[in-house]
């Protein structure tokens, strides 16, 4: 799914009423209908509602809800703050609501007491939109004060009131905390990351019918992955093939202390399908690594307690380094050997990273290799960032000036392409947030480009199925171990195939 710009919505709301056609009040129409099919299936329509509109085009479409739940026979009120100027689907959709159910709209034009609401009330914050242009204030400041110290759940229509789509420099600014947003058309910017995010709460899109002839034409760099992206990019497996067919990976991974890296990243490589899977690490971790994972073959280095050493490197179809390898002198200069010796794409996580950023070594990345830094970890890399979208286009520039691809972990994990494209991933979860869950997307990533996915797709595919088996899998957020998330990819081929 593309995300665009507030500017460019704008646009694309005009070219539906054009090339449609369709009216403005028509579509707008069309929007309150998507949120109140949305309200239905969410909320209680027995529930006390409190609907908080602006003056704008997102306060009509409040005002086309409430009007649509008075039809339901639920309990509305109407809170309905302007300084005397309506745009003209504001002004149209009061109207009619005045026509159905005058008695239930308090119109505000000055500083005002917020009506006492109990913990059942849902409010509806339908103050701004996403062209909000400068900070809430006055009338609108003080209700969007009064909704968050409510205490109610809030639903916030596209946007909530305050927030910017794209860039907010400044979060501490009025602005509408919700429960719930339900967004028009295309997810925003701003949900995607972690300053912003958090107003939105749950988000959902709702498809209004904006014409898809210029959603197709209309160029953005943001996407949003989707199952529907996905399914098509798993490879089918054929009746007649062996282990050769899927490839062989070699990971290095793991020193003393550290064998847990190279058992989930090596075992997460299996589980992705890869037909061999090689662990080359310190001599000390055999044991461990044979009995915990007897399908892998191990490669012992030289050195008992650290990877110092790589060898024929020809056999193996794809590479990872880095998960649990440590920062030691000779893991540096073995680091900055084979980055120096190989040209095909690797998968760099972890400690590799950490070498790196401490050795300069960035110039000897391979073209169309796989970064998975953790915020952290992109901060060692490439220096700090002034908030989450600086860093967004830092690390795009930096994806395509090196032709690397950046996978910047979190919730809504990012992808960076050296092609400047930006995905959002749409699956996984906060209890993805527990030691070692970094080494299995390694495994994941590396085994599906052995298998012979090109880099882009094994990025957007690993990631997806990494946060799908997360989400797939039974344990609570508070429970969910990395080793769950290997066992929930079975779960996660299943439902993609």
């Amino acid at each position: 799914m593309k995300i665009f710009s507030t500017s460019q919505v704008r646009s694309l709301d005009a070219y539906t009423i054009e090339h449609e056609p369709i009216t403005s009040i028509d579509l707008m129409e069309r929007a309150a209908q998507a949120i109140f099919e949305a309200y239905a299936k969410s909320f209680n329509l027995q529930r006390p509602v409190l609907i908080v509109a602006g003056p704008g085009n997102n306060g009509g479409d409040a005002l086309a809800l409430a009007r649509i739940l008075v039809w339901v026979k639920s309990d509305v009120r109407v809170l309905l703050l302007h300084n005397g100027k309506l745009s003209a689907d504001c002004e149209t959709n009061l109207k009619q609501l005045r026509n159905l159910r005058a008695e239930i709209i308090t119109e505000i034009t000055d500083s005002f007491v917020f009506p006492n609401v109990n913990k059942e009330t849902i409010i509806v914050d339908g103050i701004f939109g996403s062209g909000l242009s400068r900070p809430a204030e006055g009338i609108f400041a003080e209700a969007i004060d009064h909704i968050n110290r409510s205490g109610c759940e809030v639903l916030s229509i596209d946007v909530p009131s305050g927030l910017h789509g794209e860039l907010n420099p400044n979060t501490s600014v009025p602005i509408v905390k919700a429960t719930r947003t339900f967004t028009l058309q295309f997810p925003k910017l701003a949900f995607l990351l972690p300053e912003t995010g958090i107003f939105a709460g749950n988000w959902s899109v709702l498809d209004i019918g904006l014409h898809p002839e210029a959603i197709s034409q209309t160029e953005t760099p943001y996407f949003f992955i989707e199952k529907k992206d996905i399914q098509p990019k798993i490879k089918k497996r054929e009746k007649f093939s062996h282990k050769g067919t899927y490839g062989h990976v070699l990971i290095f991974a793991g020193s003393r202390d550290m064998a847990g890296a190279a058992v989930l990243s090596s075992e997460a490589a299996l589980r992705s399908g890869a037909g061999l899977v090689t662990v080359h690490s310190a001599s000390c971790n055999r044991i461990i690594l044979q009995t915990a994972v007897p399908e892998v073959i191990f490669e012992s280095d030289n050195n008992e307690h650290c990877i110092s050493e790589f060898r024929d490197l020809t056999k193996f179809n794809a590479i990872a380094i880095g998960p649990g390898i440590g920062q030691t002198g000779e893991t540096s200069f073995f680091l900055k050997s084979i980055l120096s010796a190989y040209s095909n794409p690797i998968v760099l996580d972890a400690d590799a990273l950490n070498l790196i950023a401490a050795n300069d070594l960035l110039h000897l990345i391979p073209e169309n290799s796989i970064l998975t830094p953790h915020p952290k970890e992109f901060e060692r890399l490439f220096g700090k960032s002034t908030n989450s979208y600086d860093r967004l286009q830092k690390a795009s520039t930096i994806a395509q000036t090196h032709k690397i691809i950046i996978i910047l972990k979190g919730a809504h994990t990012q992808i960076f392409m050296p092609d400047g494209k930006i995905y959002f991933n749409s699956t996984g979860n906060a209890g993805m947030a527990t030691a070692g869950s970094g080494d299995v997307l390694t495994g994941i990533m590396v085994g599906l480009l052995a298998q012979g996915y090109q880099p882009q797709d094994a990025a957007l595919t690993g990631v997806f199925l990494h946060g799908l088996a997360a989400d797939l899998i039974p344990e609570t957020e508070e429970t969910m171990l990395a080793s769950d998330i290997i066992r929930g990819l079975k779960l996660a081929f299943r439902t993609l195939r």
